[in-house]
Formats: C-alpha cells, structure tokens, sequence
C-alpha cells in the first residue's frame, strides 16, 4: 500500500503558486474544507481535534472525518464558554445608584455614606490607635491605687488600710457600697439646738472681690488654737449622755464621713463604742479624718513617697494647714464676736482659741433612738434684713496646674465653672463632706476659697485667688448629694451597731474594694497603754539607765560562762564569748 505524495504544482508564467492549485485527494481534494474564522483580536485556537468523541453510536457513526476540523458543535461551544469564563474585564465604571425612593430606601434608614479609604486617612487613623494604646498602657501602669468600682480599675494590693488589722479582731459585717446607694431615710423634726458654745468672729466681705489679678497672701495664725476633739473627750456631750438626752452621740465630721461613705477611695477608720443602750462614734488620735485629702477621686496617682511635697499624705497636711489659715484671714479681727451660752469648751484660760461656734443638735430617728452631733460653724454675717447668717468656710487647694490640667490663675476670672467642675471630679469626697458639715450645723452658707502655691515647688507660700459663695442645700442638689441618701447610711449603720453586744468596735472602709467592714476589738484597743503591733524581742532596745540588777546578774553569769568555754576550745571560744557578750 504506498503513499500518494500527490503532484507539484508550478507556475510557468512567474513567481509564486498558480492560480488554481492542484488538492491531492487524500487531503480533500475537490471538497470544501471548513476552517474557522480567524482575526487578530482573536485567541488562538486548535486547528484539529481528534480526541473528541461524539456523542453517542448514532452520532459516531453520522460524523465524518470533516467534523474534527468543525468547532461549531455544541460541545465546543461550552468548553469555549468555559474558556471565555476565566478572563474578566475590568470595568471603571462606578456601580448603579439605589433609588431615592423605593422599599429599599424605605427600610434603610440611615444609608451608609461612601467612605475615604486613602493613605492619608489610613495613616491618621493608624497613628491615633498607637497613641490611644499608648495612653491606655500608661493609664493601667500608673492606676494602681485606688478600687475598681469607682471611676475605672484604681485598686492596689499594695494599699494599706488606715488601721492595722490585728489577729484578734472578729469581723462582724461587711457592707458594699452598693447596699448604701439604695438607701432612703427621712428625718420628720427638724433638729433641736440643745446647746452652743464658743465664740465666732464676723465675715469680711472684701474677700468676696479678690480675684486672680489682685490675689491676697495667706497668713498664718500660729497663736491660735485649733481643736480635733474627738466624741467621748467631749465634755459637753459626755453630760448630755448622763443626762440621757439621746442614745447616739457623735460629731459633724464622724457623721459627714459615714454619710460620704459610697463617695471615698481611700482607707478610713470610726470607732464605735457601745456602752448600755448609747452608741458613741469616736475617731483615734492622729486619725485620717483629722487631715484633708488631695486628688482623692482623681485619675492621675500622687506619689507615695512622703517625703516629695507633692505626696498624698504631705499634700493632706498642707490642705489642712491651708483650710485652718483660710477660716481665720477671712474674718474681721477687730476684737467684736458673737458669743453664745457658754465658752469654748476645749480651750483654757488665756488661750486664745480659734473662731468657731460648736453647736449641738438633735435629731429623733424614731420613737426610740435619736442623736446628738456637735456642728461646727466659723463665722457669722450681718443678713440685710438685720439678722445673723452662720457661715462655713473651706478652701481647696492648688499644687500644680500640670497635674490637674486647670490653671487657676488664668481660668478663675472667665471659666469658673470649669474649675469648679475639675475639683468636683478630683475631690468628690471631700467637697461633698463639707457639703453635709454644713447642713448638719445648719449654716445659711458655706464660703468656698480658692488657694494656690505663690510657685508651684514652695509648698510654704500661698495666695488667696478668689472666694465664692454657695448655700447648702442648692450646692448638695448641684453635687448629686442627697439628703435622705445620707440620712440612710447613717441609719443603717445605727440599726446595726444597736444589735450588737456592749463593747468596742471599729469601721474600717476597705483600701481595694467599694466596702467597709465591722470589726470587734478588746476594750483597751486604741489607748494609750495599746500596743498595735508588738516588736519582736530582738528588735527592741532598751536604754543603758533602764537595766536592772537583775539583767546585770545574768549578763555577768554569761560572761562567766563565755570565759570558761573559751579556756577549753581556744580561739574558738574567744569568738563565741564575744558573740555571747555582744
């Protein structure tokens, strides 16, 4: 069987194929071979197929030896279709608004805007989430002191409570702050001045007009005489409790401490004594009620170490030194005053004591237990219709304007209200206790001044910037302080001490967590002659003039025996009779 090559056309008349090649017949001579159009905005394809299988004997056996070259059938079509899927094409057109109005724009009803998605808002907002972790960083490394449940994780397991808990104490409850925020009593009498002594001075009204620019200089009252006493040194309340005139004895400042309770970060600490059917609410000496605290609600941490100026603890002496000052350079010291039925009860003959009139009030709880207090009031002023207003005087201190971000000096005269507002967040507790100090002694208003550092490192110097005025009860509804809140934590408190046994306990507020406990301590805890915290043996020395005989006898016989030992063991013995002396 051979091969037919087929014959070679030529083109005798010039170059090139003749018009009218010769096909062989194997290769379809005389028959239209079908091709597939071509151009060049066309893939390329394949030219034959002789893989594909037709679908079907019947279609086998129709298909001629053409159909390999033929791409029109449906098969081809689809794997072309495949094919085609796979390119995409790009389009720059922007996609089809929605219609305004519609179904759809009826239930969307806040249609989301188109957003930049640029680099440079990219990079804004990169920035400002490595700024805002930093700041968070920051804030959780430096808020280590006071508890969660106010204002953020402020809690610290180094923090102290304000008295040292002994083995021996029991505790009795432990109350949240939580149980206090829902408490609600109403005192139905008003209170019942039973007696008030001391002597105040009046008003001087020039300090109403003193503003930044024309700022006064505190002055210090060393030769006056300022009075902490607690309630059972009190000899006034000591013969109102004989003469059985109430059942619960205590002062404005214990009172404004328990009432302020859910309000305070740091640890405190209030005695209660019960002594037949009376409860007596005492402070120890040297207690913290007894200093004014700084920054107490405030975010930023002072430092702890005691011995930098802007320390809490030497912050608290110096508000204290301040509020002192403050509540006698504002008075007239012409020598005129307002007596009252009796003299100051603390101060001896000759002592000049400061301006302060303590009056002491009652209130009925019940048909069974009411209370006496000792209200403290610091002047008094002429009222225009011709009568006497008792004022309270206060002041809030600045230290540094970095840490509390106000300047006082340059926001006083325009936004006082701004300033006002920062000290309300800084020292919540301490302006909401003055707030109940006043109502309690029923002052017609209280005088809040504004001291600041003449420099912010002389912790010795102050100025006086300005004085405002505020009556009690429009200043409480101001600071969210209510009444009848503070009348039920003091009730509360009262039902549960009255269910006690006769004896001394202790309210400690709690230095990590919103809460404050009841312990139960002996009878002679907090004397004088109560040793909190015993030294161990080692540790305690005792003065050469102190020993006795006795100690001499024993130390001569060691000796004694320290000399023998080393006559047998040789310089060994030496080195322990020394040791033994020493």
């Amino acid at each position: 069987m051979g091969f037919d090559v087929g014959v070679i056309p030529s083109n005798p008349d010039g170059w090139g194929p003749p018009d009218a090649p010769a096909i062989p017949q194997s290769l379809g001579g005389g028959a239209s071979i079908p091709f597939a159009p071509f151009s060049r905005s066309d893939k390329l394809g394949r030219i034959a197929d002789w893989t594909r299988n037709p679908a079907g004997p019947a279609a086998f056996a129709a298909a001629s030896r053409d159909s390999v070259f033929d791409f029109t059938s449906a098969d081809d079509s689809l794997v072309a279709g495949a094919e085609d899927s796979s390119f995409r094409l790009v389009d720059a057109k922007p996609p089809p608004r929605q219609p305004r109005f519609g179904p759809k724009w009826r239930f969307n009803q806040r249609p989301q805007l188109p957003q930049r998605q640029d680099e440079e808002v990219e990079a804004r907002r990169r920035l400002a989430e490595k700024e805002r972790a930093r700041r968070d960083r920051h804030f959780q490394n430096h808020r280590s002191h006071h508890h969660p449940g106010f204002r953020g994780n402020q809690s610290s397991s180094s923090a102290k409570p304000s008295v040292d808990i002994q083995p021996d104490w029991t505790m009795r409850e432990q109350i949240p702050f939580a149980n206090f925020t829902k408490l609600s009593f109403s005192v139905a009498d008003q209170p019942e001045d039973l007696l008030v002594c001391g002597a105040v001075e009046f008003y001087d009204r020039a300090y109403d007009r003193v503003n930044p620019k024309a700022a006064r200089r505190l002055e210090r009252f060393k030769s006056r005489n300022f009075f902490k006493v607690t309630t059972t040194d009190d000899p006034v309340i000591r013969r109102l409790a004989e003469e059985d005139k109430a059942t619960v004895f205590a002062t404005d400042a214990i009172l404004a401490a328990l009432m302020c309770t859910p309000r305070s970060i740091q640890s405190w600490d209030i005695v209660v004594q019960r002594v037949g059917n009376k409860l007596f609410f005492d402070k120890r000496d040297g207690s913290q009620l007894d200093l004014l605290t700084v920054n107490e609600t405030a975010q930023e941490q002072l430092p702890e170490n005691k011995e930098d100026i802007n320390s809490a603890h030497s912050l608290a002496v110096e508000a204290t030194y301040i509020n002192q000052n403050f509540s006698q350079q504002v008075l007239h010291r012409d020598g005129e005053k307002v007596t009252f039925d009796e003299p100051n009860p603390f101060a001896s003959e000759g002592e000049e004591a400061a301006s302060v009139g303590y009056r002491y009030r009652r209130w009925k709880l019940d048909d069974e237990v009411s209370l006496v207090a000792r209200c403290e009031v610091h002047a008094v002023n002429a009222d225009p219709s011709g009568g006497r207003q008792f004022l309270t005087l206060n002041a809030v201190n600045e230290f540094d304007p970095k840490i509390t971000g106000v300047d006082w000096k340059q926001k006083l005269e325009t936004q006082r209200g701004a300033v006002l507002a920062t000290e309300l967040k800084n020292n919540a507790n301490k302006l909401a206790r003055w707030t109940a100090q006043a109502l309690l002694s029923g002052a017609d208003m209280m005088k809040l001044g504004y001291v600041s550092r003449v420099h912010p490192r002389d912790h010795y110097n102050h100025s006086i910037l300005t004085v405002m005025g505020y009556k009690p009860k429009d200043f409480a509804a101001q600071i969210n302080l209510n009444t009848s809140n503070m009348w039920g934590i003091v009730k509360s408190i009262v039902d549960i001490c009255m269910k006690f046994e006769e004896g001394k306990y202790v309210f400690v507020k709690d230095p990590a967590k919103p809460q404050v406990r009841i312990y139960e301590v002996p009878s002679d805890a907090f004397e004088n002659d109560y040793v909190e915290e015993p030294l161990p043996e080692e540790e305690q020395v005792r003065p050469l003039a102190d020993v006795d005989a006795t100690a001499q006898e024993m130390d001569a016989a060691a000796e004694a025996e320290a000399n023998g030992a080393s006559a047998s063991n040789g310089g060994q013995g030496d080195k322990s009779a020394e040791a033994t002396a020493a």
